[in-house]
């Protein structure tokens, strides 16, 4: 049996009873440390080399001090010192090199589920820094190569005449799919999806207005809602990238589906994270996330010949047991 056809779906997943409902633990193994990321195969790889037509490269980096001050406050901006032992040398040194504060992919380290845990049931003792079990290390050890597809949502939305409310909007899955449909471009298992909300377009043309100063933090996203993670699971993508500030929009809505009983019942007592889509699709999924992916320029080009499928790589860094990584990421057309 082809290894797609053995998924179960989402809907099948939230009743499942040999194990956490809403989970895919075991779904890949019960020592599975790579999530989605299973779905990227040989065969997928080769697949996705037929997508290189015209040998462009495209930078899907922000630089790692795009962001000063950081967007939170749990993160500082980066200081970058040079120095040299003679007149003929250079070295370097980062001090608050936070990996998670630009582009970026996030490790099953990050987050956790307040009532169930971390990713297939794995141990936080033994998250300590130089252990590599479910560290982000696993996914650079394993490697991210495949076939991109990118949703313009905010290109496609703008020709219906409406325009993104990047305070907060939630974007639903409906109109992914409709964004697919409109561009014409097939979605398979494997590929790693791609979708430009034009938040950081946003942020590019007034800093101030997308990150207003002494206020918290907003951003458009996709909608934190059971049918947007059933979309996104049953397509079987192996990563899910955006240009915004969480994949999801920003902060979670306090009618969010994703409120955990200990939170409802005051057991444990709510926090930034409270009711995050990100709660179910990291720890519970397994689903690899990307977040404030530097697509204007892509999309840009896939917009003037068609063409809305690449070729991907990322490396995240090789950090013995990191949390997250800068994404490092290159579509090539």
């Amino acid at each position: 049996m082809n290894m797609n056809d053995a998924i179960p779906s989402y809907q099948e997943l939230r009743h499942r009873v040999d194990g956490p409902a809403g989970s895919s633990w075991g779904v890949f193994g019960p020592d599975d440390e790579l999530g989605t990321l299973n779905h990227l195969t040989p065969q997928t790889l080769l697949a996705a080399m037929g997508t290189v037509v015209s040998g462009e490269v495209v930078n899907l980096d922000l630089p790692l001090d795009a962001f000063d001050p950081a967007l939170v406050s749990t993160r500082k901006p980066l200081s970058h010192h040079l120095f040299a032992s003679n007149p003929h040398h250079r070295d370097e040194y980062l001090d608050n090199f936070f990996t998670q504060n630009a582009t970026q992919i996030d490790g099953f380290r990050h987050i956790g589920h307040p009532d169930l845990g971390f990713y297939n049931g794995a141990n936080p003792e033994h998250f300590t820094a130089g252990s590599p079990f479910l560290g982000i290390n696993r996914l650079a050890e394993h490697g991210i190569a495949g076939r991109g597809v990118v949703l313009d949502v905010d290109r496609y939305l703008r020709s219906l005449g409406h325009e993104i409310d990047h305070r907060g909007e939630a974007i639903p899955a409906q109109t992914l799919a409709a964004t697919a449909a409109h561009q014409g471009v097939e979605l398979r298992p494997g590929d790693i999806l791609l979708v430009r909300t034009g938040w950081l377009t946003h942020y590019r043309h007034d800093p101030v207005a997308a990150v207003p100063g002494g206020e918290p933090m907003r951003s458009s996203g996709l909608e934190a809602s059971h049918e947007t993670v059933a979309w996104l699971w049953d397509h079987q993508f192996a990563l899910v990238a955006t240009d915004n500030f969480a994949v999801e929009s920003w902060p979670a809505h306090e009618a969010s589906p994703f409120i955990t009983r200990s939170e409802a019942s005051g057991d444990v007592a709510s926090t930034s994270h409270t009711g995050l889509m990100h709660r179910v699709l990291i720890p519970l999924l397994g689903m690899v996330l990307g977040e404030l992916w530097d697509l204007d320029e892509l999309a840009a080009r896939c917009a003037r010949d068609g063409r809305w499928d690449c070729l991907i790589v990322a490396s995240p860094l090789n950090l013995t047991g990191g949390a997250g990584s800068p994404a490092n990421a290159t579509a090539i057309r």
